[in-house]
């Protein structure tokens, strides 16, 4: 899928879920770079593993963004808004076929975050920021500057 098509039918309606404090260039340009380097917006499903939508969350993923204070009212909110009951199987069950729930809960997680968005270009942080967050099994740093630089190429400034 791609980028253009990532934002327009699965970030900005997520966006539109959520307040709008939530969304801007910053959060955009780091949910796709994350898509990018999670599953290429290709697989929604993990190959050979467990996690599910294109931002591949795990079940422990939906239940942190479900539970934390600060995730969590807007989580409810946006359970309710795409239909689904607001309980980490049935939500971890849907991300694999519903694109704009998969990015709330992305930038949900996010969210639950204390520091703020790295600011565009600052790829180290873009990248300390998805570590913190996402906490992938085999993290590739190879692989992100070129994955944030086509972030940032897809969303104008």
């Amino acid at each position: 899928m791609t980028l253009s098509v990532i934002r327009t039918a699965a970030i900005a309606p997520a966006f539109a879920l959520l307040p709008e404090k939530m969304s801007g260039l910053r959060a955009e340009i780091q949910l796709l770079a994350i898509g990018l380097q999670e599953s290429g917006f290709i697989h929604r499903r993990q190959i050979g593993g467990p996690a599910r939508g294109f931002w591949q969350f795990e079940l422990g993923g939906v239940r942190g963004v479900l539970l934390h204070p600060q995730s969590r009212p807007h989580a409810l909110a946006v359970c309710e808004a795409r239909g689904i009951d607001p309980i980490e199987s049935a939500v971890y069950a849907e991300l694999e076929h519903d694109d704009v729930l998969a990015a709330a809960f992305a930038r949900l997680l996010l969210w639950t975050d204390p520091a703020r968005l790295p600011a565009v270009g600052e790829v180290g942080a873009a990248w300390d920021l998805y570590l913190r967050t996402w906490r992938p099994g085999k993290p590739r740093r190879d692989s992100w500057d070129a994955l944030y630089a086509q972030a940032m190429e897809e969303v104008p400034a």
